[in-house]
C-alpha cells in the first residue's frame, strides 16, 4: 500500500474532521463481537461510561474526567483487548424537565388533554420564561413530546463535542435512559426488587422540594451556608414554671410534639418523663431524653417538630413520637390545625394558615413577643440548610407515600455485603474508597426512587379500587414481557381504560422513577441485560467505572447496590475517579458558581490534542486548576504536539536503508543503542503506570524522554544520518531513529490520538490506535552504554559554552579540543565531533564533563 507523501508543512488544523471522519468510516472503534466472542470474556475491556446529563451543556469538567476515561481505553485496546465502550445520555428526570420548561415556556399540567397541535410559545427561551406564572400549561403527553425532542438536538450537539475531543468510543452502542431498551431494564429491575421484598412504599416523612413539587433522596443533598436566628421561646410546666428551649424555626411551635435533652444532663433529668405545654397553643407534649441532643447548644434542651430537620425525623421514630405535620407540599402553613389546637389556639393558627414558612416565621414572633413567650431579640447566625441540589429553596420534610429500594440503612447484612463490594473493586486513587465506606456507613434512610415528575421512567405498578373507589390491596403489576409500560395511559392488565378511576376497576401509578434509579442500571443497559445474555456475560461485570468524586455516593454506590441485590457481584473490577476542576482562586468550577469555561471554545482555540494533554497531566483523584486566562498546559500540549508532527517529518524524510527495515538488528552504534536502552526503560515505566491507572506518569515519562530526544539524539546523530560517516553509521542512525519515533507514536496515541493518527498515516497502514503497544522485546537493545547519551549531551553543553564564552558563533568551527571525561564518552567521539564541528578532539580520562581547553578556527567566507 502506498502512503501520503510528507507534508510539507505538517499542522494540527484539520485533523480532528479528518480523522474523525476516517475513523467512523472505518470502524476504527467498533467493538468486533464475533472476534471477542472468539477470543473469551478476559480479552474483552469493558468501559461503563458515564451517561452526561443531555440538559443544557457540557462542562470543562465533562472533558477532564471524560478524557481519563478514553485514554485507559486507548491504552487497553493497544494492548489487543476488545473494547466494549458505550455512550449513553442521561436524558430524563429534573434538569431536562426544568430546561426544557425555561426553553420552550411551558409547564406540565397532567389534568390536561393532548393538543396535538400544539405550538410552544418559545424556541430557545433559556431562562426567560422561568417563572410559572409566564409558562403556558400543557398535557403531560405533550410536555414529554417537547422533552424528547430538545433532548435529541442537545445530545446531538453533545456528540458531535465528543467526536471532537477524540473519544473513542462505539457510536454505534449508543443509549438513552429514556429508550425502550432503559425503560425495559429499569422496569424489569424494579419488579424484581419488589418480588424479593426490596422495593416497597411506605408513608413516611419525606425531604421535599416546594419549588418541584417533588421528593428528594438523601444523595441529592447539598448543604448550604444561610443566614439564621434563634428565637428563645418558653415552654410552660404544670407547676407554673418554663423551660426556654431556642429554635431557628419559631413558626412550626404547632408542629412541635415533644422537648429533648441529653440522658446526662442533669438539668433536665427532673422533667424526664413529665410533660409541658406549647406556648400560644398550649398543647401538652412530652419531655424525653435522646443522646443526639446536644447539652452545649443553645439552653440544652430542643423542641421536636414534624417535621424541622432531618434530627426531627430521627428523634421521631426512634422515640416512637406523635405527628402533627403543618406544612404542605407548596411549602404553605395547611389550613386546617393538627390534633390538639382548639378553641382560642385553633384562632392563633388562624392567622398563619396559608403563609409561606417566611411569612408565618415573621407573624410568629410578633405573636410570640405579645404573649411573653419570646425572651429578648433573636440570636443572628449562619448555620447549614439543607437544600435539593438543583433547587433554590430549602427543602422541607412532609409526610407522604413514596417508594423505596433497600440500601442497607437498615439492614446490617446488606451494609455489610456493600461493604465487601466496595473492597472488591480497585479503586484509582484507592483513598478515594474511603468516600464510598463513608457514605455507606452513614446512610440514615433506605433509598427513595419515586418522583412527583413526568419525564422519566415510570413506576410500572397500578392500584385496585374497591366498590367505594378506594384503593385496596397489593399493587397490580405486569409481566416482564409487557415492558416498557406507562401507567398512568395504559390500563392495568385484565382491565380497560374505561375501568380507570371507577369503583372496583384501577387507578396507575402517576410517579416515575429518580434519574439514578435508571443510571444505576447503565452495566446492565448497555449490555442488554436480559436481551441479549451473550452479550451480557461477554461484557459483565465490566472492567472499568470512570466518573468524578461528587458522585461516587450517588452513582457509583447505586450501581454497586443494584448489582449485589440482582447479581451478587460488582458491576466493574476498577473505578476511576477524577478529581474536581477548579478556577484560579481553587474554587471548584459549576454552573451554580457561573465559573464554567465551555468546552467547545477550549477546542477551538487550543486543538483537542492540546486539551487531552491538559486533562492527562493530572492525575486521577487530584483537582486540576484551569485558568482560562493562562491555559498554560494547554499551550504545552499544542507545543508538544506540533513537534510531534515536525520531529516525525524530519525523521521519515530519510530514506529507510534496507538494513533499517530489520529494525534494532541494523542499530550498531553505541549512541543509538544507548538511547533505544533508555527507550526500553521508558517503555517498562509508562506501561507499568497504565496498568495501575497513573496516565499522568506515563506521560511524563514519554514526554520527558520525547524531549531528551529532540534536543540531544537528533542533534548529535543528524549528521551521522546524512551520511557523514558512512552507509554503516548511517543505517544504525536511521534505524534508530525510525524505531525510536514509531514507538514513541504509539506511547502518546492516547493522549494526543490526531497528532499520532497523522504521523503513522505517512508510513504505516491501519491506525496507530489499532497498532500493538511497544513492548520491550521489540525494540530488542540491552544497555551495554548506559548514560551515553546524557554524557554527550553535556560535553556538547561545554563546547558550546566555551564558543559563548570566546563570544564566537556556535557554527565557528573548532581545530582542536581538549575535554575531561569518563571514558565511556570515546564510544561517541564521531557524533560529538560531527556535531560539534570539531576537527580533532583528545580525551582525558575525569569522573565529570569539562572543557580543558579549546581552540577556535575562523568561520568560512561566503
Amino acid at each position: 500500500m502506498s502512503h501520503a507523501a510528507l507534508p510539507d508543512k505538517p499542522a494540527l488544523e484539520g485533523l480532528e474532521a479528518k480523522w474523525g471522519e476516517a475513523w467512523e468510516r472505518q470502524g476504527t472503534y467498533r467493538f468486533d463481537r464475533a472476534a471477542a466472542e472468539a477470543a473469551g470474556k478476559s480479552c474483552v475491556y469493558a468501559v461503563d461510561t458515564p451517561p452526561p446529563t443531555a440538559s443544557g451543556s457540557l462542562h470543562i469538567g465533562h472533558v477532564f474526567s471524560y478524557t481519563h476515561m478514553d485514554l485507559a481505553a486507548r491504552y487497553q485496546r493497544m494492548r489487543g483487548k476488545h473494547l466494549f465502550y458505550p455512550m449513553g445520555w442521561d436524558d430524563n428526570g429534573l434538569p431536562t424537565e426544568r430546561r426544557v420548561q425555561n426553553y420552550y415556556g411551558v409547564r406540565c399540567d397532567p389534568s390536561l388533554p393532548y393538543d396535538p397541535d400544539f405550538a410552544p410559545p418559545f424556541e430557545g427561551g433559556d431562562n426567560k420564561s422561568s417563572k410559572a406564572a409566564d409558562q403556558v400549561p400543557v398535557s403531560r403527553r405533550n410536555f414529554i413530546e417537547l422533552c424528547e425532542k430538545l433532548t435529541v438536538e442537545d445530545e446531538k450537539q453533545f456528540e458531535d463535542l465528543w467526536r471532537a475531543l477524540g473519544l473513542s468510543v462505539d457510536w454505534s452502542l449508543t443509549y438513552r435512559t429514556i429508550g425502550d431498551e432503559a425503560q425495559r431494564a429499569a422496569q424489569r429491575a424494579f419488579l424484581r426488587n419488589l418480588a424479593r421484598g426490596e422495593a416497597y412504599q411506605a408513608d413516611a416523612p419525606t425531604l421535599w422540594d416546594v419549588t418541584f413539587r417533588t421528593a428528594v433522596a438523601q444523595a441529592e443533598l447539598e448543604d448550604k451556608e444561610m443566614p439564621g436566628a434563634y428565637h428563645r421561646v418558653s415552654f410552660h410546666t404544670p407547676d407554673g414554671g418554663t423551660i426556654e428551649i431556642e429554635t431557628t424555626r419559631p413558626e412550626l411551635i404547632a408542629a412541635c410534639v415533644a422537648l429533648v435533652a441529653h440522658p446526662d444532663d442533669e438539668r433536665y433529668q427532673p422533667y424526664f418523663g413529665t410533660t409541658v405545654r406549647t406556648p400560644l397553643f398550649g398543647v401538652e407534649v412530652p419531655v424525653v431524653a435522646h443522646r443526639l441532643a446536644q447539652q452545649d447548644k443553645g439552653s440544652g434542651i430542643a423542641m421536636v417538630c414534624t417535621f424541622g430537620d432531618v434530627t426531627d425525623v430521627i428523634w421521631w421514630r426512634e422515640l416512637d413520637l406523635a405527628t402533627r405535620p403543618i406544612l404542605g407540599k407548596d411549602g404553605r402553613i395547611l389550613a386546617d390545625p393538627p390534633p390538639g389546637i382548639e378553641g382560642a389556639a385553633a384562632e392563633v393558627y388562624a392567622e398563619l394558615a396559608g403563609k409561606t414558612v417566611f411569612s408565618a416565621k415573621a407573624r410568629m414572633v410578633e405573636l410570640l413577643t405579645e404573649s411573653g413567650d419570646l425572651h429578648g431579640e433573636p440570636r443572628a447566625i449562619t448555620h447549614p440548610v439543607k437544600f435539593f441540589e438543583k433547587g433554590d429553596k430549602p427543602l422541607e420534610i412532609v409526610t407522604t407515600r413514596q417508594w423505596y429500594i433497600t440500601n442497607g440503612a437498615r439492614d446490617e447484612a446488606l451494609n455489610a455485603r456493600l461493604i465487601e463490594r466496595g473492597r472488591e473493586v480497585a479503586f484509582h486513587p484507592d483513598f478515594m474508597r474511603v468516600r464510598y465506606e463513608n457514605w455507606v456507613g452513614g446512610l440514615s434512610g433506605d433509598w427513595l426512587i419515586s418522583r412527583q415528575r413526568f419525564f422519566g421512567v415510570p413506576i410500572p405498578v397500578w392500584y385496585r379500587l374497591d366498590e367505594q373507589g378506594e384503593i385496596t390491596g397489593e399493587p397490580i403489576v405486569p409481566s416482564e414481557d409487557q415492558l416498557p409500560v406507562d401507567p398512568s395511559s395504559m390500563p392495568a392488565p385484565g382491565f380497560d381504560e374505561a375501568q380507570r378511576g371507577e369503583p372496583n376497576g384501577f387507578v396507575g401509578e402517576v410517579d416515575i422513577m429518580d434519574t439514578w434509579a435508571t443510571s444505576s442500571l447503565t452495566p446492565q443497559i448497555a449490555g442488554r441485560w436480559e436481551e441479549d445474555p451473550a452479550l451480557f456475560d461477554l461484557v459483565f461485570p465490566y472492567d472499568l467505572r470512570s466518573q468524578g468524586q461528587d458522585i461516587i455516593r450517588t452513582w457509583l454506590f447505586s450501581t454497586v447496590l443494584r448489582a449485589e441485590l440482582e447479581h451478587g457481584t460488582v458491576p466493574w473490577t476498577n473505578a476511576g475517579i477524577s478529581g474536581f476542576i477548579v478556577d484560579p482562586d481553587r474554587k471548584k468550577m459549576s454552573k451554580s458558581k457561573g465559573n464554567v469555561v465551555t468546552p467547545a471554545a477550549m477546542l477551538e482555540s487550543h486543538g483537542s490534542d492540546a486539551v487531552r494533554y491538559w486533562a492527562a497531566s493530572s492525575r486521577l483523584g487530584t483537582d486540576a486548576a484551569f485558568d482560562p486566562q493562562n491555559p498554560k498546559q494547554m499551550k504545552i500540549g499544542r507545543r508538544l504536539a506540533i513537534k510531534v508532527l515536525n520531529a516525525a517529518k524530519f525523521v521519515y524524510s530519510f530514506p529507510a536503508p534496507e538494513a533499517a527495515e530489520a529494525g534494532s538488528k541494523a542499530v550498531t552504534e553505541p549512541l543509538d543503542i544507548d538511547m533505544l536502552a533508555t527507550l526500553s526503560e521508558v517503555v517498562q515505566t509508562a506501561t507499568a503506570a497504565y496498568d495501575g491507572y497513573d496516565h499522568a506518569r506515563a506521560l511524563e515519562t514519554t514526554e520527558q524522554f520525547f524531549w531528551t530526544f529532540c534536543d540531544d539524539y537528533l542533534e548529535l546523530v543528524k549528521e551521522r544520518a546524512y551520511g557523514s560517516q558512512g552507509e554503516v553509521g548511517q543505517a544504525s542512525a536511521v534505524a534508530a531513529l525510525r524505531l525510536a519515533i514509531d514507538v514513541m507514536l504509539r506511547l502518546f496515541a492516547p493522549v494526543l490520538p490526531f497528532a499520532t493518527e497523522e504521523v503513522w498515516s505517512w508510513t504505516h497502514d491501519g491506525s496507530v490506535h489499532t497498532a500493538a503497544w511497544p513492548t520491550v522485546d521489540e525494540i530488542g537493545v540491552d544497555a551495554q552504554h548506559g548514560g551515553l547519551l546524557a554524557l554527550v549531551s553535556q560535553a556538547l553543553i561545554g563546547v558550546r559554552r566555551a564558543k559563548t564564552d570566546a563570544k564566537a558563533s556556535q557554527k565557528t568551527p573548532v581545530t582542536r579540543a581538549v575535554l575531561a571525561a569518563p571514558a565511556l564518552l570515546s564510544f561517541a567521539v564521531d557524533d560529538l565531533k560531527a556535531v560539534g564541528r570539531i576537527a580533532e578532539l583528545e580525551l582525558t580520562e575525569a569522573d565529570e564533563i569539562a572543557v580543558v581547553s579549546i581552540e577556535l578556527g575562523e568561520l568560512p567566507t561566503s
